[in-house]
């Protein structure tokens, strides 16, 4: 199977990043693949591209449904393939290229979210999309947004805001919930765990914040020995706390190994190998830090 993201001219939805992308999707180990969800199937190649540009063929991991994991509710989440991080301590590797999802239609992910719609209005959940870097598709995000928005679904993006600037106001529009992976609060440490800059990431929760309308959940993976140092959270704990009641709640993850051996299955090299999830004592001071500005935590 071969995905049209490959192969993407000009002009297309996607962002092009001029480097292997490797990322950082925080969640479950895997999904439930793409079972359910039939490929996309066109002769007409420039037909499939125009397709993807349109946003109404995507790049999908999996999906899954699942219970207060990806926000409120029972919600049904679908992962996007394609990151622009290097996320050192990534567990879901798998994602990191677009040329590794399926091809699958935004009516495919609509028709689910369709039938499981009573269930979403029943608990108060919804669609969540995440990844990978749900953004590095701004047009098939956008669809399916506007799709589950026209059901009068609940809406929520899992996203590190790397790409914020590819999330038109539109599309704010169309999002009840952002999660909000801040990596690091200190520039140095965060290029050294995603290989990128962190001033996209902080811009993007000052313009959701500015508009006062989306809800926040930002989320911190403890990382001992990586983002663990007292100052780091300190200066994410100090930036959360100033984009104000748009942030309603502070997931502190804890690191674990359960992706580790995706690197080796992907022949990649694993950095942290050798490192210890946190520890219980270790977890309750940085949750401490954040609850010490008046943020709940959890």
């Amino acid at each position: 199977m071969s995905s049209v993201t490959d192969e993407l001219g000009a002009g297309a939805p996607v962002v092009p990043l001029g480097m292997p992308l490797v990322g950082g999707a925080h969640g479950r180990v895997q999904g439930a693949g793409t079972e359910g969800l039939a490929e996309a199937e066109t002769d007409d190649r420039s037909a499939k591209l125009a397709a993807v540009r349109a946003g109404d063929i995507g790049s999908v991991h999996s999906w899954e449904l699942v219970t207060a994991v990806d926000g409120p509710g029972t919600r049904m989440t679908v992962f996007l393939s394609g990151c622009p991080l290097r996320c050192l301590y990534c567990h879901n590797p798998d994602t990191m290229e677009m040329r590794r999802g399926t091809d699958v239609r935004a009516d495919e992910i609509l028709a689910k979210v369709k039938r499981y719609r009573g269930v979403m209005k029943a608990t108060k959940g919804g669609l969540t999309i995440s990844g990978g870097e749900p953004l590095m598709q701004p047009a098939y995000v956008r669809r399916l947004l506007r799709g589950a928005k026209a059901m009068d679904v609940h809406t929520a993006i899992d996203t590190s805001g790397y790409l914020g600037a590819q999330c038109t106001d539109e599309m704010l529009d169309d999002i009840d919930l952002v999660l909000l992976d801040v990596k690091s609060g200190d520039p140095e440490t965060y290029k050294r765990a995603t290989g990128r800059e962190l001033e996209p990431t902080l811009q993007f929760g000052r313009r959701l914040a500015a508009r006062g309308d989306t809800e926040i959940w930002v989320r911190f993976v403890l990382v001992p020995g990586l983002t663990d140092d007292e100052a780091n959270v300190e200066l994410v704990a100090q930036y959360v706390a100033s984009l104000g009641e748009s942030v309603t709640r502070v997931e502190v993850l804890p690191f674990h190994q359960m992706g580790r051996d995706k690197w080796e299955e992907l022949g990649m090299r694993y950095e942290l190998e050798d490192t210890q999830p946190p520890s219980p004592e270790l977890v309750e001071r940085v949750r401490g830090q954040f609850r010490s500005r008046g943020l709940q935590v959890f």
